[in-house]
C-alpha cells in the first residue's frame, strides 16, 4: 500500500454499493487468497468507462474474472470484453464467476499465453486494462500500442510494488530485481512513448493512464 491506511479506509467506507456479484467474487477472492483490484481502482474504472463509454474492451490478465465483471457493469451492454488468462486454475474460477454474473455473452476468455494471445489479435480496442505478469508488462506494452485505436486509453495496474520501483535496485530483495527492472524501463518507455500521452497516478499500488494520440 503506497498511500494512507487511514484515508483509504474513509474513502472506502463511503463508496456506494456495489452489487451483489461483485461483493460475492471479492469475497471469494479473499479467502482463496487471490488478489483483485483495489478498491480506488474500482472506482477511477466505473469514472474512466463511464465517461470514455468503450465499445470494445481488452483485459489482459482475468484471474477470477472480478474486474472483467465490474468492467461490464459500468460499460454499456452493448460493449464486448475479451479477457486473457493462461492459468486453468484462474480460468476455471473466472468462468464460474461470468456465469453468475450472466456475463457470458459479454464476457470472452482467450486461454493463453498472453503474448501469443496479443500476437493473435487483429481488431482494435477503445479500452484496455492491463494487469498480469508484471515483468512483463514492457514485453506487452508494443502490441497494447498496437491493438489500440487512437484516442482509447490503456490503463496499466500495480506498476509502483508498493513503492519499491522508486528505490534502488540493490535495496531490492535480489529476488524482486528482475521486475523491479523491468517495471522501471515500462515506466519510462510507457511515459516518452510518441503515441502515447501518460501520467502515473499514486493510487492502489500505483496506475498508469495513458490515451494513444494521433500520429
Amino acid at each position: 500500500m503506497i498511500t494512507d491506511g487511514q484515508i483509504l479506509d474513509y474513502l472506502s467506507a463511503i463508496e456506494p454499493d456495489r452489487s451483489n456479484i461483485l461483493e460475492t467474487i471479492e469475497n471469494e477472492a479473499i479467502k482463496l487468497d487471490i488478489p483483485i483490484i483495489k478498491k480506488d481502482v474500482q472506482g477511477l474504472l466505473r469514472f474512466i468507462l463511464g465517461i470514455h463509454k468503450p465499445k470494445k474492451i481488452l483485459e489482459i490478465g482475468t484471474a477470477v474474472g472480478f474486474s472483467s465483471v465490474l468492467m461490464s457493469e459500468y460499460a454499456s451492454k452493448e460493449t464486448s470484453i475479451i479477457t486473457i488468462e493462461r492459468s486453468p486454475y484462474m480460468i476455471n474460477l473466472a468462468k464460474q464467476n461470468i456465469e453468475k454474473a450472466n456475463k457470458t455473452n459479454q464476457i470472452q476468455i482467450i486461454e493463453k499465453d498472453a503474448q501469443d494471445a496479443l500476437k493473435g489479435l487483429k481488431e482494435q480496442f477503445d479500452f484496455i486494462f492491463l494487469d498480469a505478469a508484471k515483468g512483463q508488462y514492457i514485453t506487452f506494452l508494443p502490441y497494447c500500442v498496437k491493438l489500440l485505436k487512437t484516442g482509447g486509453v490503456l490503463i496499466s495496474d500495480n506498476v509502483l510494488q508498493d513503492g519499491n520501483v522508486a528505490k534502488s535496485r540493490y535495496s531490492v530483495a535480489r529476488r524482486y530485481r528482475t521486475i523491479h527492472t523491468r517495471m522501471r524501463e515500462y515506466l519510462w518507455e510507457i511515459n516518452h512513448h510518441q503515441l502515447l500521452e501518460t501520467t502515473i497516478l499514486p493510487i492502489g499500488d500505483g496506475i498508469t493512464m495513458s490515451y494513444k494520440k494521433e500520429k
